[in-house]
């Protein structure tokens, strides 16, 4: 997957305004749950972008120059094979943060993040996030409640591209995505789909025929509409609720 051409920033926008570079609430999770005193000099150092559909931001080996706090959008994390073959392990969206590595004192990250669909994000240097953080005791606890739960979640769809069908993985992952997008409708192709499930581009199109024929999905080129969530969770596997038990039940324990 090759690099697409290079991010676009916005206008710079005020920190005090509680707003995004787009005049819209701050949609990150994390900016929104620390104190305003920690989020003022993080939105006053940070570039308002916009992403671009299969835009790398990371790639494994490459140092972390900058690090990302999602604003709307979706963000694929994968373990990428000796032969480019690759596997999606994570998913980021506005609950999240690209660039976790450097919290824990590395330089590097080991996984391929990219964007799947348009995006808008707040782009800080890592270096200056590196030198605030000592100063900003919340910001450093949601990003290592966030670097937990993401490793929950790495850990259960690992179990799952091993354990359960394609159908049941693709209805997994419509609903993990739908959550973080907020929209019934999600840019998507047979390609793409294949290298995140790790499968063969001929088992999505079968699963996906699958999921349309019972009125849960309606399939066109480059895109999927969700029909009826209810179906599409009856059509799961279990991993969709074990990670979102084990979110809320983290949740609850810290609020």
């Amino acid at each position: 997957m090759s690099k697409p051409s290079p991010t676009r920033s916005l206008k710079p926008f005020s920190p005090s305004s509680g707003g995004d570079g787009d005049g819209r609430e701050i949609g990150n999770f994390i900016l929104r749950a620390i104190p305003r005193k920690e989020r003022a000099p993080i939105l006053s150092s940070a570039e308002f972008v916009r992403l671009k559909l299969h835009q790398v931001l990371h790639e494994p080996g490459e140092a972390i120059k900058s690090v990302y706090f999602l604003n709307n959008g979706l963000g694929s994390v994968l373990t990428t094979q000796p032969d480019g073959k690759t596997v999606e392990v994570g998913l980021i969206g506005r609950e999240g943060f690209v660039g976790l590595p450097i919290i824990f004192g590395f330089k590097t990250n080991g996984l391929r993040v990219v964007t799947q669909g348009d995006a808008t994000a707040y782009r800080v240097e890592a270096k200056f996030l590196l030198s605030i953080l000592p100063q900003s005791r919340e910001l450093e606890k949601q990003l290592q409640r966030f670097s937990m739960m993401l490793a929950m979640q790495s850990t259960q769809l690992a179990a799952c591209n091993r354990l359960h069908d394609v159908v049941a993985r693709l209805a997994r992952w419509l609903l993990m995505s739908q959550d973080r997008i907020g929209n019934t409708t999600l840019p998507l192709t047979q390609d793409f789909l294949a290298q995140m499930l790790g499968t063969r581009r001929a088992s999505v199109t079968v699963a996906a025929g699958v999921l349309q024929k019972a009125a849960t999905i309606e399939y066109s080129r480059g895109s999927v509409r969700i029909l009826d969530r209810a179906q599409l969770e009856a059509a799961a596997c279990d991993c969709y609720q074990v990670i979102e038990r084990q979110k809320k039940i983290w949740q609850a324990e810290v609020d």
